[in-house]
């Protein structure tokens, strides 16, 4: 006659060869398998899956840039929530007049838009070029240009991380880290002020 302990050492012996381990146990009945596929690495968030999985952290109804300090101050109903240092065009000092010309804009202008698929993380489209910036640049018979982003950091410097404000290099945009544009893509609305000032 075997006895109970030698019976449960002969059928996990016996189940080795032939089918999953079973553990037993007096109350529980659980299974384990003997061998465990690989599992797939983790794929990778898109920006907007990276920027939506995360909490909320302020909100902003306005924005301003102050060129000459190279800061970007969030707000809120007209009180300072959050500052960004940034990077500018890379001839920043002065107006953007046309095309080409390296230079972020001044003045007043809203949030008309965002994209997902940004070739710099994500972006938050600026309502440049106003009216008025048409006007100038169509009597000095040039285009104003267009495509004013805040926005973050290309795929092939994402690494650089807040390094890259150490120099002016857009083509007239500011931009940010990938995690801060993440940031104001969450707290932004379209439509939300931004004042440049010089």
């Amino acid at each position: 006659m075997l006895t109970p302990l030698l019976a449960l050492t002969l059928h996990v012996v016996i189940a080795a060869d032939t089918a999953p381990v079973v553990l037993a146990s007096a109350s529980a009945k659980t299974e384990t398998t003997a061998s465990v596929a690989p599992s797939k690495p983790a794929r990778r968030l898109t920006p907007l899956e990276s920027a939506l999985s995360r909490k909320k952290t302020f909100s902003a109804d306005s924005m301003v840039l102050d060129k000459s300090e190279r800061r970007l101050t969030m707000y809120y109903r007209g009180t300072p929530v959050r500052t960004f240092d940034v990077a500018l065009g890379k001839n920043p000092v002065g107006a953007k007049v046309r095309r080409g010309d390296g230079k972020t804009p001044e003045g007043v202008y809203f949030i008309e838009g965002r994209n997902p698929q940004s070739k710099y993380h994500l972006s938050l489209r600026i309502s440049y070029p106003a009216k008025k910036d048409r006007a100038r640049a169509a009597m000095r018979g040039v285009s104003a240009g267009g495509d004013i982003m805040i926005h973050g950091l290309p795929p092939a410097f994402s690494d650089v991380g807040a390094l890259h404000r150490q120099q002016d290099w857009t083509e007239g945009c500011i931009a940010v880290t990938n995690e801060e544009i993440e940031e104001l893509w969450r707290a932004v609305p379209n439509g939300a002020r931004i004042l440049i000032k010089p």
